[in-house]
């Protein structure tokens, strides 16, 4: 233990990022089981760093006797005076071992817990380092593929990004740079784990925070979010200042900074668009850019029947269902989108049906159609309450249409085909 310890301790945890406690705590414990190995196990030794010496002493304690039982932990009173000639029986008395009478193999094994406890060290600080940081984007190099997944080089160690969390139309080169977002992070026996993703919503969240300075100040929020990763993305903004037009933010002078993060995903296509606490309102705009005619609430099954021009329908669903299916995703409420002329037709036809109970006029059959009311079995499985909520029916109305509701239902199942 002739080195200079604490140069290479300071060199170590410069170098390594390891607090210089934990490197101490290595070295006392490796000079500790080298020493024991030497000696024996059944000797009391203990190791302790000497700042001043900027070494490792190890120290042997024996307790003072009249009479020896164990020699390996025991001295004689007059042994122990001879050392210190204060020594008293029950004393503790500590003599100092020469680390050059170690010996090659303990010096070997004291390597070896030195290297395995730093090991450990940078593990434990490269653990906590990216587990703060989960949530966030990280920025790496591909260092090769395994099973499907990449490897990323994210320099003090590496990340993966299985299968699940690429974007299908994407493909990389071994050496090529790539952004992804921290999704999760776990120990184990070969060090830290990190999954890295590019396909959940949130990574599109983190790249407009970095790209809009409104939404990393917290002036414009991004209140939710809707991907179909590597074809559209729907986000919805709102502004904490009525001055700042969220969207407009998001979007940038001429599109500058949307384009940032369509760049950064390869051509996704995103739609950025004004979140609003009226749901209907809402669902207009994620639904953009459909134009709207109507749009029919169920508070009570989470659902809107929104009606649109014949010619915006197909612009309204999207290419195989991907405007409305995303438009569902971004607002929480279940959307059931129908032309002008296809719900003429269904009013037609439910005015005919409903028009055939007695006690049931136009005023009323159209009343009940536009609250949801829209098939005889629908209006027979409703309740008397229901019904009551509804403009210019009464509880003696409501029971006498359910009444006959009920009825017809039952004729028109019993009558032959």
């Amino acid at each position: 233990m002739s080195l200079d310890l604490k140069r290479i301790i300071e060199q170590v945890g410069r170098d390594k990022g390891i607090k210089r406690e934990i490197l101490i705590e290595a070295l006392e414990d490796a000079t500790l089981t080298a020493a024991k190995k030497k000696f024996g196990f059944q000797r009391e030794l203990e190791a302790h760093y000497n700042e001043e010496l900027g070494e490792i002493e190890v120290f042997e304690f024996k307790e003072v006797v009249e009479r020896i039982k164990d020699p390996y932990i025991q001295i004689s009173l007059e042994d122990a005076r001879n050392l210190d000639p204060e020594a008293q029986l029950g004393d503790s008395l500590g003599l100092k071992l020469e680390a050059k009478d170690f010996g090659r193999v303990p010096a070997q094994t004291a390597k070896q817990v030195i290297t395995q406890r730093m090991k450990e060290a940078e593990r434990e600080m490269i653990y906590s380092e990216f587990k703060q940081r989960q949530g966030e984007i990280v920025q790496g190099t591909v260092r090769r593929f395994e099973e499907g997944g990449i490897v990323v080089d994210l320099g003090k160690t590496e990340a993966f990004i299985p299968p699940r969390e690429q974007i299908a139309r994407e493909n990389y080169r071994i050496g090529e740079r790539i952004r992804a977002y921290v999704l999760d992070i776990q120990k184990s026996v070969k060090g830290p784990q990190i999954v890295l993703s590019r396909s959940v919503p949130q990574f599109l969240v983190q790249l407009f925070s970095m790209e809009v300075p409104e939404i990393h100040e917290g002036i414009v929020e991004i209140e939710t979010a809707a991907r179909e990763p590597g074809g559209r993305v729907k986000i919805a903004v709102y502004s904490r200042d009525s001055d700042v037009d969220p969207v407009g933010a998001c979007v940038g002078m001429k599109g500058s900074r949307v384009q940032s993060v369509v760049q950064e995903l390869r051509g996704e296509k995103i739609d950025i668009i004004a979140w609003s606490p009226d749901p209907a309102k809402f669902v207009i705009n994620a639904l953009a850019p459909a134009e709207i005619s109507e749009v029919i609430i169920d508070e009570r099954n989470k659902s809107m029947e929104v009606i649109v021009p014949d010619d915006q329908l197909s612009l309204a669903i999207g290419r195989k269902g991907q405007n409305v299916r995303l438009a569902v995703q971004l607002t929480g409420w279940n959307i059931d989108i129908k032309s002008e002329s296809k719900l003429k037709e269904l009013q037609e036809q439910a005015h005919r049906i409903l028009g055939q109970i007695p006690g049931i006029g136009n005023r009323t059959a159209e009343t009940l159609f536009s609250e949801g009311f829209q098939s005889l079995e629908v209006l027979a499985n409703a309740q008397v309450e229901q019904l009551c909520t509804l403009p210019g029916i009464g509880k003696k109305t409501a029971e006498k249409i359910l009444k006959a509701a009920k009825e017809y239902l039952a004729q028109e199942i019993e009558a032959p085909e």
